[in-house]
């Protein structure tokens, strides 16, 4: 039986007004010229408040490159590595955005925050839990904003599934599955650094596991993981026949892959939780299902996307009873006016100037973190293990 309150309302579209303070400019740098700094640069153009003032990148000359790509003048590039830019006083740099691959998150992370500057840190976190618990004590002894660049939560679908479970709507919450994934989507187009150990560290896990987890997680109010049996394989990724790879790199590209392409996990949460895990770059497989969420006055479900990229498949349903009947509601699709990553960029610049907390805070990604990094140490062992989350 389906609830018919909902028919006729295909999609809603988001849409919000902003003020931006333009007296204050925000002086930026850019730590780390690959191509996710793209989105950040051209989002931080797209922001009148901003002045990019700075970039380093460990690969000589590739940072006055980017900038030149993107048109921007005036940036000052000459810098050996990412300690030589934040040495220098005369940038007065206001916050930077740290666009490193995950081996080289923490570092800078670690060295800005104490040198008095707000960060940016793209996902994952880190690929340890100690190093997220490492910036993170830099973070609390600097009273500098940290926010890690997850920016499907800012998506309206996220914030719905959140609102269905805080309304109660669902009752108490025992059970999830969630995860993603892709049939041939190894990401080698720009390069080897997301699937070589020495650069990545973590593959499918930390790429689009972490969002996958932040779904659920911030849904459910991130109650603190206990335990993990995890599993991971790289059966794709290290073969040269490997069809996702291009002709002449399968080979080579093989070779070099050294990160997990696939992972899963059961994983317990504090609650009395259960959360059913999976996620892959390559699989035989369109997708490994939809993510739910099972309550014991409701169940919703969130249609997979056939490219897992942090949003919605289409349109969530909640499974419940009204007056005693099964009955299905359908949520609308709603559509977002703004860009994600500019609302990432945005919300960040706001919390850095008006000295309010971070809008993707280190304090819950912390949990992330620990649960992928229990994933990858139980995977290694071969048995479950518990979540051990030090003190900051």
């Amino acid at each position: 039986m389906a609830d018919k309150s909902m028919e006729g309302l295909n999609t809603f579209t988001a849409q919000e007004t902003v003020s931006v303070d333009t007296n204050k400019k925000m002086r930026v740098g850019i730590i780390g010229c690959g191509w996710i700094a793209d989105a950040h640069i051209k989002s931080y153009l797209a922001q009148p408040d901003v002045e990019i003032v700075a970039g380093a990148d460990l690969v000589p000359g590739k940072a006055k490159a980017f900038f030149e790509k993107h048109g921007v003048e005036g940036v000052k590039t000459d810098y050996a590595s990412h300690k030589e830019m934040l040495d220098d006083e005369s940038l007065a740099l206001d916050a930077v955005s740290i666009c490193t691959y995950n081996r080289q998150h923490a570092e800078p992370a670690i060295y800005a925050l104490n040198k008095g500057v707000n960060v940016l840190l793209e996902k994952p976190f880190t690929v340890t839990l100690d190093e997220a618990v490492e910036v993170m004590k830099a973070e609390k002894a600097s009273g500098k904003v940290l926010s890690i660049g997850f920016q499907p939560r800012l998506d309206e679908n996220m914030k719905m599934i959140k609102k269905i479970v805080d309304s109660g709507e669902l009752g108490d919450i025992y059970y999830i599955q969630t995860g993603g994934g892709r049939r041939r989507g190894i990401p080698t187009p720009f390069g080897t650094t997301f699937i070589e150990d020495k650069t990545a560290g973590l593959g499918a896990l930390g790429d689009i596991g972490c969002y996958s987890l932040d779904m659920v997680l911030n849904a459910i109010g991130y109650p603190k993981p206990l335990t993990v049996s995890g599993y991971k394989s790289n059966f794709f990724g290290t073969s040269p026949d490997y069809s996702g790879y291009r002709a002449d790199k399968r080979a080579e590209y093989a070779k070099l892959f050294g990160v997990d392409d696939f992972a899963a996990a059961f994983v317990r949460l504090e609650g009395g939780i259960i959360l059913d895990f999976r996620i892959a770059w390559a699989m035989n497989m369109d997708t490994p299902g939809d993510t739910i969420i099972l309550g014991t006055k409701g169940g919703l479900r969130i249609p997979s996307t056939e490219c897992w990229n942090g949003s919605v498949g289409g349109a969530m349903k909640i499974y419940h009873e009204v007056c005693g009947q099964q009955v299905e509601t359908e949520i609308p699709v709603i559509k977002m006016k703004e860009g994600l990553f500019d609302l990432k960029i945005r919300t960040f610049l706001d919390a850095c100037k008006n000295g309010t907390p971070a809008p993707v805070p280190s304090s819950q990604i912390l949990y992330n973190q620990a649960i992928i990094d229990g994933i990858a140490k139980s995977a290694e062992c071969g048995h479950e293990v518990e979540i051990v989350i030090p003190e900051v």
